[in-house]
């Protein structure tokens, strides 16, 4: 069971990312595909949104994945891997998450499933960098997810021009020299046979302890 998440800020098309990957997943290449969709607040939304694919979905309210229903987060990956065996998981966490600090909850599991960690795919929307990085309280976090990423899919390519995916590339590649950067649309299709395929790879992306 490969534990694959795609993590990014509010808005920066996760939700139409992750619909994308699973339906192709599912549809095309047959494979079992569970998804965890994490949204703060008591009533999920993003999980209601999903369900309309007829995807089989585990929505998780009333905290962040990586901190307060760590547990929780752990017990649902536990009964998957019982109930439904799938091979891929893909979890939407919420905006504000740490993807390394996700990949320490889902390793939580290990005593119980056998599970791989897939990359952690961080979102970053092109049509607003200065925001994203700059911004003094939502800057911290962004640089955080993008420094955490092991694949960065710069989102929105469809409404920026060339000069300015160049000029996201270099910003994000100034945080973190060793991820993989791709371009998406998921709305037009442009590069998820590319981000699917470096997903669904048999490698596996270690979590590193929090000192």
């Amino acid at each position: 069971m490969r534990i694959i998440q795609i993590a990014g800020f509010l808005g920066s098309g996760k939700t139409s990312a992750i619909i994308s990957l699973a339906r192709t997943m599912s549809g095309e290449f047959k494979k079992r595909v569970a998804l965890v969709v994490n949204e703060i607040g008591e009533i999920p939304v993003d999980g209601k949104v999903v369900e309309e694919y007829g995807l089989r979905v585990k929505d998780l309210g009333g905290g962040c994945i990586c901190c307060e229903i760590a547990t929780s987060f752990t017990n649902t990956l536990i009964l998957l891997s019982q109930t439904f065996k799938p091979d891929f998981v893909l979890v939407e966490p919420t905006g504000v998450a740490i993807p390394n600090q996700v990949k320490l909850a889902a390793l939580m599991a290990r005593r119980d499933c056998d599970i791989t960690l897939g990359p952690a795919v961080v979102l970053f929307d092109a049509t607003r960098p200065e925001e994203l990085l700059f911004d003094d309280i939502l800057g911290n976090i962004v640089v955080r997810q993008v420094s955490d990423a092991d694949i960065i899919a710069i989102s929105k390519i469809d409404a920026v021009n060339d000069e300015q995916l160049v000029d996201c590339e270099q910003q994000v590649r100034k945080i973190n020299q060793n991820a993989k950067i791709t371009r998406i649309s998921s709305t037009r299709g442009d590069g998820m046979i590319e981000l699917l395929k470096l997903i669904t790879e048999s490698v596996e992306y270690p979590a590193y302890q929090i000192r």
